[in-house]
């Protein structure tokens, strides 16, 4: 395990920019090099040196170059980048959960900046922003046609600094204004309660550095308040992914020892690997949570009843989770088709401070089902509320992203599947434009793990042995043909 993780650096996951990613960065490039296109390199010289000597006014030598290689790179699929020494930087912040910013998950959506989700705590989350919103200015700078790194600059700035974001809220026709002031962002990603006797629920937004300690520490916290709990809810709903070897060990703190977890498979020789439920394959360091825990609860976890929760923003590490729980028949698994962001990216360090971050291989599931594009189907289809999920269909998944990687096991969608889609989408967007018409207060989402968060209660009672109530609309998603406009 060791010696393959120097080979092809610390696979990182996650599904938009903006969600917590950690590397281990090579420092050298890889050996066998690729037989260079010698015409082709040509050519690009000699474009070069044309624009440098023939352009109306001087341009700079290393942003020409820079942009090159960005567009090389983004042209490949949504998740390979080119990092410059700022963006690397901040990369590499954000793997700690630590950075300076307003605390917003983004995406690039018809040029401007959407808000996949606030952080919980930060000061985005606090100033109201919702999931949705777009981003159409940064101070005074318009955000059409800057790239997502560039926005990402602007709204990264130091603590106490102030920047003023333009909002269009689409569910609300409006557009406002939102000053914001920067500050450490400190993501707290485990939270947990006991819901009512018995019934545990447990919640990670975020697989972090430091989430398996925090994840172990509650879940002992809740063994110690009440030792007869009867069964468990992991709620990895809009949990947007993070580190491999977290998502590796919270599976195995449910898992039996040494069975497969995920594993993956692309065209180096060294992408072709098994992770399992072992601490080789999680731990950073001498200390073994999972086995601390194993020792506290005498095991509990391994055996207390499981049903995990997920949504159409579980995506990369909550996928693998999801999968493996699903495929050794751990856990039920309720709620939505979950993102389908199902490829290993490997970043490897160019220079001093430069880095690029590439697409190496997809996951697979214990089972060998590529979760890339398709996701994890859950056991039971959950709506989100009583009354149903009208917008379900309005909500992005990897298969909506321009230039994604396809699954690789066929099963693409077909054209009179996606026509009866965008017919459907049509139809909630009006049905969205009525609901805008409403009162906020009427139109607030749950929080999760409230008595009012109705997917929470159908797992509680599928524990319970009760029955549910499952989705009468919600069916799964086919996977959508690779977009590559």
């Amino acid at each position: 395990m060791g010696h393959k993780l120097k080979i092809a650096g610390w696979i990182t996951i996650g599904a938009l920019t903006g969600a917590l990613t950690t590397v281990s960065l090579q420092t050298t490039a890889r050996a066998n090099m690729a037989p260079l296109p010698l015409e082709e390199l040509q050519q690009l010289a000699a474009v070069f040196s044309m624009v440098k000597s023939d352009y109306v006014e001087p341009v700079d030598e290393k942003k020409l170059i820079n942009d090159a290689i960005t567009g090389m790179v983004a042209s490949l699929d949504p998740h390979s980048q080119y990092y410059d020494k700022k963006t690397f930087k901040e990369f590499r912040e954000g793997t700690t959960g630590r950075f300076v910013g307003v605390g917003i998950e983004i995406t690039q959506e018809e040029g401007l900046v959407k808000v996949v989700s606030p952080i919980e705590g930060s000061p985005a989350f606090r100033a109201g922003m919702k999931s949705g919103d777009m981003i159409t200015k940064i101070d005074d700078t318009a955000v059409k046609g800057l790239s997502l790194n560039d926005a990402v600059k602007r709204m990264r700035g130091e603590p106490g600094t102030k920047v003023m974001l333009t909002i269009f809220r689409k569910d609300e026709n409006r557009t406002f204004p939102v000053s914001i002031v920067r500050e450490e962002i400190k993501t707290q990603s485990v939270k947990g309660k006991v819901m009512e006797p018995g019934m545990g629920w447990i919640r990670l937004s975020q697989f972090q550095e430091r989430s398996v300690e925090d994840f172990t520490k509650k879940l002992d916290d809740l063994y110690k308040e009440d030792p007869k709990l009867k069964g468990l809810v992991l709620d990895l709903r809009n949990d947007p992914g993070g580190l491999l070897d977290a998502a590796v060990a919270v599976s195995a703190v449910f898992l039996p020892d040494n069975v497969t977890v995920v594993s993956t498979n692309g065209q180096m020789a060294e992408s072709k690997f098994a992770y399992k439920a072992a601490p080789e394959f999680y731990r950073s360091s001498n200390v073994d949570p999972i086995a601390r825990l194993n020792q506290t609860t005498k095991g509990f976890y391994k055996k207390v009843p499981l049903v995990v929760l997920v949504n159409e923003g579980s995506a990369s590490a909550s996928e693998i989770v999801a999968g493996a729980l699903q495929d050794h028949k751990r856990a039920t698994i309720m709620g939505s088709q979950t993102f389908g962001k199902g490829s290993v990216q490997t970043v490897r360090q160019l220079g001093a401070d430069t880095a690029l971050k590439i697409t190496t291989a997809r996951y697979y599931t214990p089972s060998g089902r590529s979760i890339q594009a398709k996701g994890i189907v859950p056991d039971v289809l959950l709506d989100d509320t009583a009354e149903g999920s009208p917008y379900a269909v309005l909500r992005m998944r990897e298969a909506d992203l321009d230039k994604h990687l396809q699954s690789g096991q066929g099963n693409e969608a077909t054209k009179a599947q996606e026509k009866e889609r965008e017919k459907a989408r049509e139809e909630a967007i009006k049905r969205l434009e009525e609901e805008s018409k409403k009162p906020n207060s009427e139109r607030r989402p749950p929080e999760f793990g409230s008595d009012k968060d109705f997917q929470l209660q159908q797992a509680i009672l599928r524990l319970k042995g009760l029955p549910v109530l499952a989705s009468k609309t919600q069916t799964e998603r086919p996977v959508s043909e690779a977009k590559d406009n």
